[in-house]
Order: C-alpha cells, then structure tokens, then sequence
C-alpha cells in the first residue's frame, strides 16, 4: 500500500485553480558539507515565495513517492466528473509548459550567476536559483507522474461551499469557511494557499 495522502483541487481566491497536498509546506531538504551556509541562506530566502506556489511545488513532487496507480483528488463538486477531469488535464499541461519554460530560463540564469562568486561572502543569488531549479526539477517529474496516474475525485461539501463563496464575492464568509476546512482535513494556513 502508498503513501497515505490527501491531494486537493481547488479554486482560490482568484478563480485560479491550486493543487496541493495534506501534508504542510516544508523546506527543502538538500545538505552539501562545504556549501552549507550558502545553502541554509538560500533556503532561508526561499521560504520567502509564497505558500501557494511552495505548496503547489510540493504537492507536485510528493505525488512521485505514491506507489498506487490512483490517487485520490478532492474538489468542489460543482462541476460533473467528466469536466473537472478536463480542467485537471488542461491544468497539468499549463503547468508543465510553466515548468519547463522556468527550467530554460533558470538554465540560463545559471551560469551568470555562477559569476556571483567573484563577489566576496556566499554566492546566495546561486544558491536561490539552483534551489528553485531543484524544486522546479522535482514538481515537474511530479507533473508526469500526476499525469500518468489515475485520479479518483472525491466531492467535498466544504469546498463547494468555498467555491460558492468565492463567486458571490462574500468576503466575510470566507475566513470561517476556511477555518472550517482546516479543522476538516487537517490542513495548515490554508489562507496563505487560497486565500490572500
């Protein structure tokens, strides 16, 4: 049997549609023993992107550690099967398009920023980019994997109940609505994930 975790497809607070996982945003665990002040600066300045991209990246990454062929994929509801499988496809192949234009560019930046180095203290600047390359590098493997897999949508009150709000433009409903779907599935500052 896999891993044992929720993945979510949701709409945010813009109508953009965010995919993410149960388990919470977490730094990026890479540890080399000469670079390591580089690299705990550049995970320091990392953390800093915003918890709806870092949790989109690692959703995407964790669904490589799944050994089953169908992963479970919570959502509104508010859209029959056969047309949230449709927004879910168009939403890997936006992403992998992203991700692979981000790869190029980054692989470019690369060595410019290799050059950094000539300026005295830690190259934090390369440092940054190779771990943005890193995450970009493990979500789009992620991106194929999620592809491949089958997905199991799974409709959740609460998020429709989101949704709805979100579309009605009801700002004062939605911080109870999301306190509610954190306490449901257990998640973690879903505000910063969906929310402003």
């Amino acid at each position: 049997m896999g891993i044992t975790m929720e993945f979510f497809f949701i709409q945010d607070y813009q109508r953009n549609y965010r995919f993410f996982s149960s388990e919470p945003v977490q730094n990026i665990q890479v540890k080399f023993t000469r670079l390591e002040e580089l690299w705990m600066k550049a995970k320091q300045k990392l953390m800093l992107l915003p918890k709806r991209i870092l949790a989109q990246e690692q959703a995407f990454s964790r669904v490589r550690k799944f050994e089953d062929d169908t992963i479970l994929i919570y959502h509104s509801g508010r859209l029959e099967e056969k047309k949230i499988r449709r927004r879910l496809f168009l939403f890997i192949q936006k992403q992998r398009t992203t991700h692979t234009l981000f790869l190029i560019g980054e692989a470019i930046l690369l060595p410019v920023s290799g050059l950094m180095a000539l300026v005295p203290g830690p190259n934090v600047f390369f440092g940054v980019l190779a771990l943005i390359m890193l995450t970009h590098w493990q979500a789009l493997r992620g991106i194929t994997s999620l592809s491949r897999k089958k997905h199991r949508f799974i409709p959740a009150l609460s998020f429709e109940e989101w949704e709805m709000a979100v579309n009605s433009r009801s700002e004062a409903e939605l911080p109870p609505i999301l306190d509610k779907i954190e306490k449901e599935y257990h998640l973690k500052e879903l505000r910063k994930v969906l929310f402003r």
